[in-house]
């Protein structure tokens, strides 16, 4: 187990933020760590997927309602993580999603900050940090 793991496997459920080239050196050195994409299928579709994310909608496209299939979903996809990466488009719904799994029972939780796009510029676009801007592995579908 590489250090940074053995320092998370410490942490208690929620254990917080990681930058997204924190997240993506955690899954590429480490395979008991899942990222697990919760954006809406929308999205993934639309805007592009990262190789080898779990993707489970938290909240549905277009009215936002909570996927009341998450946590069981999550259970499923993820059985055996050491630790999972929640990410979503700006790292708000990951966030939330992070805390539910957490008081669900999950151990070893993170949200990815920035997200998938990052939060809005000036001129509104979501071009400010985040996954992509960041030349982290991501397609188009």
């Amino acid at each position: 187990m590489s250090e940074v793991l053995s320092k998370l496997a410490e942490q208690p459920a929620y254990s917080g933020d990681l930058a997204p080239e924190e997240a993506w050196a955690l899954v590429r050195e480490n395979p008991g760590v899942r990222l697990l994409d919760i954006r809406s299928q929308a999205e993934w579709e639309l805007v592009g997927r990262i190789p080898g994310a779990i993707e489970i909608e938290y909240r549905t496209y277009p009215g936002w309602q909570l996927n009341r299939d998450f946590i069981a979903l999550a259970r499923q996809k993820t059985r055996g993580a050491e630790a999972l990466l929640l990410l979503c488009r700006s790292g708000v719904r990951s966030r939330e999603a992070a805390e539910i799994l957490a008081g669900s029972g999950f151990k070893r939780v993170f949200n990815v900050l920035e997200g998938f796009e990052g939060e809005k510029d000036a001129s509104g676009q979501r071009q400010q940090g985040g996954w992509k801007a960041r030349g982290l592995p991501w397609f188009h579908s």
